[in-house]
């Protein structure tokens, strides 16, 4: 069976489209389409179901997926590694929040680069889930670090973490609020409306992280719309300090601040708000050193993270 052939069968259902595959192949959509129906012909079964956006997979697809996926990706390492230069190192390719991996797990995996026999080189990429999720799928990165779990075969999740949310702003916020003994005697239903005055910075205007505080501890929507609304939860945190508003903001990212008190956290519920992240990786993969390492050592240091 001619492994091109294979290739573009694996990378047609990463992408889970025709069109994908071939932008990421650099072929024709054409092209790719003639490859996967003479891979279909030579097999005898159909691999794939057209629909109207991309296509599923049939369970002969999905069998065939499993199978060959891990080999090609081992052929791909091999080549990209070198066959003559021993001392060459490997590259290990991470995607993850910006945040959570500029602060977490670069500097875990740090500790794992070098030039001796079990070291390796490291790139990283920043995305949301879903862009980390179809690049890992797509064969572009060697661990991705999500949010959300992936769904399939193809992906193999582990719970690496959670990350537990504190609703925080500057001081002077917390003197006008009134924040202290007396809001946390207020039950919980009726503390809401304290903040709505509030001006909100937030990562999107969607407000993703004030709306999931806001329903579990509240259960209710925040009233206010975001006042600053920067990509970043590092310069949310910096607007926060500043004076702009109040956030919401993973604990270990803000711990600082709160120490030094240039924030204070504005409640305290019996059961903070938590969020769970995902390490990662291609299904067969951990069976190259490199990426088996790495994923190791990062549920390792994630033990000492909560």
């Amino acid at each position: 069976m001619d492994l091109a052939l294979l290739r573009t069968f694996v990378t047609v259902h990463r992408a889970g489209s025709f069109t994908r595959a071939a932008a990421l192949l650099g072929l024709s959509q054409p092209a790719v389409t003639s490859q996967i129906r003479t891979l279909e012909r030579q097999l005898g079964r159909p691999l794939f179901l057209r629909q109207a956006r991309g296509v599923t997979p049939t369970s002969i697809g999905d069998e065939l997926a499993h199978k060959a996926a891990p080999h090609l990706d081992a052929l791909v390492e091999i080549t990209e590694t070198g066959l003559d230069d021993e001392s060459s190192l490997r590259t290990l390719h991470l995607a993850g929040p910006p945040e959570f991996t500029a602060e977490r797990a670069l500097p875990a995996l740090t500790e794992l680069t070098g030039e001796d026999s079990q070291g390796f080189a490291l790139r990283a990429s920043f995305g949301n889930a879903e862009e980390t999720l179809e690049g890992l799928a797509a064969g572009h990165h060697d661990l991705a670090i999500s949010t959300a779990r992936p769904r399939g075969a193809l992906l193999t999740a582990s719970t690496l973490c959670d990350e537990e949310h504190v609703l925080v702003a500057a001081p002077s916020w917390a003197r006008q609020i009134g924040s202290g003994e007396a809001l946390d005697a207020v039950p919980a239903v009726k503390r809401a409306p304290a903040f709505e005055h509030v001006p909100v910075i937030e990562v999107h205007e969607s407000l993703p992280f004030v709306s999931r505080y806001w329903a579990a501890v509240f259960d209710s929507r925040p009233a206010a719309p975001g006042t600053v609304v920067v990509p970043d939860l590092r310069a949310v945190l910096a607007c926060a300090v500043a004076g702009a508003g109040l956030a919401v903001l993973p604990r270990y990212l803000c711990a600082t601040a709160l120490a030094r008190g240039d924030v204070v956290a504005l409640h305290e519920p019996a059961v903070p708000p938590l969020r769970t992240y995902f390490l990662v990786v291609r299904t067969g993969t951990l069976a190259m050193p490199h990426v088996a390492r790495a994923h190791e050592w990062l549920l390792r240091a994630a033990a000492h993270w909560c």
